[in-house]
């Protein structure tokens, strides 16, 4: 009987060694990663039925892989492990204290009555991780960054993103310069990946073809010839039906999904060019560049690139519109791209003239055939005397440096009244028409006359 009772022992004693092991940590005794899991579900669970929150923390220490390599690991080690003996001293009974691999550690501070009741205990971490220390006849000194994330939240939330929002929220207290805390931002990190999300989405409409072109007609408001079109991107969302580019280019703004789309945008206009063309229409088209699509340095050559897929059609029936503050961002790098364009019959256009830095130096810069007024000094010259003064300096600028102008946002009779008086016969607008399909265009254009008061303002002109 005395064997088998020692039997039964020994195995008990194996089986709580094991049990040890398996979730504490051998250097510090610590709960290790699969202990923490489980307390960390039973308080989010007693959070839940206190109406408490609780906070996560997750502690890196600064300076721990010097001493380590520096003093040896043996030294390392009895940093870590008096280190934890400060740490557990600084919590209360029934907080967690967990290593979950090298210098890193996990808190978990239970029965908080508001987030904010977790920062005297944050900042009693940090003075114990900083504190010195005297092993042997070496004072060592490190120190903690902290990242804090709190359940429960607005969204429902697992164990495993608490300690992913917490890591994160540590990072960011590294970056910001070590030895202090960071709390994780959930409406931060909720927009961040709703951009991505958004950016995923973006692109593969983009695959799938759900974006379209629509057109708005530019006219010459004298001669009541079309002169063109400008194309302007939709999106054919399968559930939400048609949107407008403000609410989807701000997000590709800054990626390079802003190239890939500006060449789908070219590549479909001379596709469009090509189908008008078999109709008997011949209609230039106009797309707008984005900064980042004209900044790449092989923008050329993939300008191209594209035209070479469309041998029947003339490079100069396209023509590329780039925003004023984009041109002054690289006046060298945008002046060559322009020049090279040119010689290959791709003109370009200013796009919302005035709106940027103007001045007669960059004008005479930038070989663009034509300039845009931007639609805010058109929309209220009749009744600003400075919008009014703004578009004859404009025009008169183009009339000196031999540019064609066009004015964007002519509303009204009145608008191409008054810009045909001040010299500008050349326009776009709600008032001639508003942005259309590819198959309405034909029609539109066959049937489109010039305003009788445009036509009358022509003919007094004429006999002036």
């Amino acid at each position: 009987m005395i064997g088998i009772n020692s039997d039964i022992t020994e195995r008990k004693e194996y089986e709580s060694r094991l049990e040890h092991i398996a979730h504490f940590d051998a250097l510090t005794h610590l709960p290790n990663r699969v202990l923490l899991a489980d307390r960390l579900h039973q308080a989010m669970a007693q959070a839940q039925r206190r109406g408490q929150h609780l906070a996560v923390v997750y502690l890196d220490l600064d300076g721990f892989k010097e001493t380590n390599d520096h003093y040896g690991h043996d030294t390392g080690d009895q940093v870590l492990v008096t280190l934890t003996q400060r740490m557990k001293e600084a919590l209360r009974e029934g907080d967690t204290l967990a290593r979950i691999g090298g210098d890193e550690f996990v808190v978990v501070l239970i029965d908080l009555e508001d987030t904010s009741a977790c920062l005297p205990l944050v900042t009693r971490l940090l003075a114990a991780a900083a504190q010195p220390m005297h092993l042997g006849e070496l004072i060592l000194q490190v120190s903690a960054s902290l990242g804090i994330t709190f359940y429960p939240q607005t969204q429902d939330i697992e164990a495993d993103q608490l300690l992913r929002q917490a890591d994160q929220a540590m990072y960011q207290a590294k970056v910001a310069g070590k030895n202090r805390y960071s709390i994780f931002d959930a409406e931060q990190d909720s927009s961040i990946r709703g951009h991505h999300e958004s950016l995923e989405r973006i692109r593969l409409a983009l695959e799938q073809g759900e974006f379209v072109l629509h057109y708005q007609p530019k006219v010459n408001m004298r001669s009541g010839k079309v002169i063109g079109v400008e194309a302007l991107i939709r999106w054919q969302h399968p559930g939400k039906g048609l949107l407008m580019p403000a609410g989807f280019l701000p997000v590709i703004e800054d990626h390079p999904l802003a190239v890939s789309m500006g060449e789908w945008v070219m590549d479909a206009a001379l596709i469009q060019i090509e189908r008008w063309r078999a109709f008997g229409l011949e209609m230039p088209i106009s797309v707008n560049v984005g900064a980042r699509q004209l900044q790449q340095s092989d923008f050329v050559e993939r300008l191209k690139a594209i035209l070479a897929a469309h041998p029947q059609v003339s490079p100069a029936s396209l023509e590329l519109e780039v925003l004023e503050t984009s041109a002054l961002a690289d006046m060298v790098q945008v002046s060559q791209v322009i020049e090279a364009c040119a010689q290959i019959g791709v003109m370009f256009a200013l796009d919302d003239f005035g709106t940027g830095y103007s001045s007669l130096t960059y004008l005479k810069r930038l070989r663009v055939a034509l300039l845009k007024i931007d639609q805010s000094f058109v929309r209220d010259m009749l009744d600003d005397p400075d919008d009014l003064a703004i578009l004859q300096g404009v025009i008169g600028l183009a009339s000196a440096f031999k540019r064609e102008v066009i004015a964007e946002g002519v509303e009204t009779v009145a608008h191409g009244t008054l810009l045909l008086q001040l010299g500008c016969e050349l326009a776009q607008g709600y008032g001639i028409a508003r942005p259309m399909s590819a198959d309405q265009l034909p029609a539109w254009v066959a049937a489109w006359k010039p305003d009788v008061a445009w036509s009358d303002l022509r003919l007094s002109l004429n006999q002036e």
